[in-house]
């Protein structure tokens, strides 16, 4: 009998996620993923821990999010998003959108102007990111900059621009 692939449920990360999270991110990116240039705005940064949420179904764990606040330029703060995971079994299902908005919707309520990501435009679009202007925002490391986007939450948002570095004072999870 298929499983039904409807019935899961959105969770906020916990300490107990932490092994299968990490499998999770092994199964879908690799070891690879620690080289990249966003995973410099998360070293020594602090998850903006109730928008991190995982999925889960009848067989564990099948998504994660998890968003991080960024200061951009010297004063402003955005959050950035990333990674985002789903298991092969949840693929095409909704997963990733559905935890996607529901972190979006908790770093708007937190005040965010604006979540920024590395990813694929054609895919994120869907969720309301667009490709940032050119020079807008600058990483620490090499990105592609047609792989910048930005979703804006508040009016103003557009002000934001500048180099995206972790907030002073911010410490690693525990």
């Amino acid at each position: 009998m298929p499983q039904d692939l409807s019935t899961y449920s959105l969770l906020p990360e916990t300490a107990e996620h932490a092994e299968a999270v990490d499998r999770l991110y092994d199964a879908v990116f690799g070891p690879g993923r620690f080289a990249k240039t966003a995973e410099r705005l998360r070293e020594s940064n602090q998850p903006i821990g109730k928008a991190c949420l995982v999925a889960v179904d009848d067989q564990g764990l099948t998504g994660v999010v998890r968003l991080w606040p960024v200061l951009v330029g010297d004063t402003q703060v955005a959050a950035f998003l990333g990674p985002l995971a789903v298991a092969e079994r949840r693929r095409r299902n909704g997963v990733a959108f559905a935890l996607m908005e529901a972190a979006i919707a908790e770093c708007a309520r937190q005040g965010f102007a604006a979540v920024i990501l590395v990813g694929d435009e054609s895919y994120y679009s869907r969720a309301g990111f667009a490709r940032s202007a050119p020079g807008r925002f600058s990483f620490p490391g090499p990105v592609d900059p047609a792989r910048i986007l930005v979703r804006e939450l508040t009016p103003g948002a557009q002000t934001l621009e500048g180099a995206l570095s972790v907030p002073r004072g911010a410490r690693p999870a525990s």
